[in-house]
């Protein structure tokens, strides 16, 4: 599974790269605080809402801890998909976040 640290996503943040963050924590967390821009879909919907997603594009994933996103980068790796997981989750993340 290819990982990716809270810096290195700043920073392709911060270039406007074409990467588009997965936040696969449940609604609520979220309304608690997500990275400017992260799409949710929660772990337990991932598979009925792949098809939201494009093989074409770079994707990272993003929970709490780094664990529901680990099991969803190894679950979209499987169907061929660009994706990295983001360490430590948002305990880690001191970028913005908005709400």
């Amino acid at each position: 599974m290819k990982e990716i640290t809270t810096d290195e996503v700043k920073e392709l943040l911060d270039q406007d790269a074409d990467v588009k963050v997965i936040d696969v924590r449940e609604t609520d967390e979220v309304a608690e605080g997500h990275i400017p821009g992260a799409k949710n879909i929660p772990l337990g919907l991932l598979e009925f809402r792949e098809n939201e997603l494009d093989k074409n594009e770079d994707y990272v994933m993003v929970c709490r801890s780094g664990g529901r996103s680990g099991k969803a980068t190894q679950y979209l790796e499987e169907r061929g998909y660009n994706v990295k997981n983001m360490a430590g989750g948002m305990l880690a993340w001191d970028g913005p976040t908005e709400k």
